[in-house]
């Protein structure tokens, strides 16, 4: 069965860094849209990048233009999510997803991993 397994979650002030890791098993990132999503408590789950298969064309919700960078290694079959320049309103759980339509909506991804915390300090 698929298995997303999101890690590199943490603490850290702002204006630090993180990177969060996605390895998946059961299906191959280099052949899906994988993105990532987050969610702080009492909001909607928000897209935060996407990348498409083949093209690795990518796209970046307004709030992470910039700063986020989504990546992927076909070897290790893992996406990654580099974060720079984290600010305080960037501590949510952060979700990663698979699906087939390259979007920044939650119903277009039909696996979802458990998530990973990030919080971020001012």
């Amino acid at each position: 069965q698929v298995q997303l397994v999101e890690s590199g979650g943490g603490s850290v002030q702002a204006g630090g860094s993180l990177r969060l890791s996605c390895a998946a098993s059961g299906v191959t990132v280099a052949s899906r849209v994988m993105a990532w999503f987050r969610q702080a408590p009492r909001n909607e789950r928000e897209g935060v990048a996407q990348i498409s298969p083949s093209t690795s064309w990518t796209v970046y919700g307004d709030s992470v233009k910039g700063r986020f960078i989504i990546s992927r290694d076909s070897a290790k079959n893992t996406v990654y999510l580099q974060m720079n320049s984290l600010k305080p309103e960037d501590t949510a759980m952060y979700y990663c997803a698979a699906g087939t339509l390259p979007s920044l909506t939650a119903k277009h991804y039909n696996y979802w991993g458990q998530g990973t915390q990030v919080t971020v300090s001012s």
